[in-house]
């Protein structure tokens, strides 16, 4: 079992910054995915990035790529997700989720791929 503690959220102006973090618990997470995913009221819930836990390659969405950075800290056992240049649309509870790996090669973007979930943090950007 892996257990996982969302933080970091608030309420920022546009153009601002805030880091969240996801700490980790349980087992080692060297052959996990690990996910942040946002969810707006009304909205599906959609993949914001990824990051491989052992290799550190990521992927990011189209709508936060060069905005928003994710990484790791294996000494700590967790994940951060930098948002830069927030923007209103940017507005949503957060959540980072973890799955193992195995032999798969593509980023896992979808959430349904993820069994284990952080319990949410929001975010809120003002214009």
């Amino acid at each position: 079992q892996v257990q996982l503690v969302d933080s970091g959220g608030g309420l920022v102006q546009a153009g601002g910054s805030l880091r969240l973090s996801c700490a980790a618990s349980g087992r080692t997470l060297s052959s996990f995915a690990m996910g942040w995913f946002r969810q707006a009221p009304g909205k599906e819930r959609e993949i914001v990035g990824t990051i491989n836990w052992s290799s550190g390659s990521t992927y990011y969405a189209d709508s936060v790529k060069g905005r928003f950075t994710i990484s790791r800290d294996n000494a700590e056992n967790t994940v951060y997700l930098q948002m830069n240049s927030l923007k209103p649309e940017d507005t949503a509870a957060y959540y980072c989720a973890a799955a193992w790996l195995g032999l798969r090669i593509a980023p896992m973007t979808a959430p349904n791929q993820y069994p284990y979930w952080g319990q949410g943090t929001q975010v809120t950007v003002s214009s």
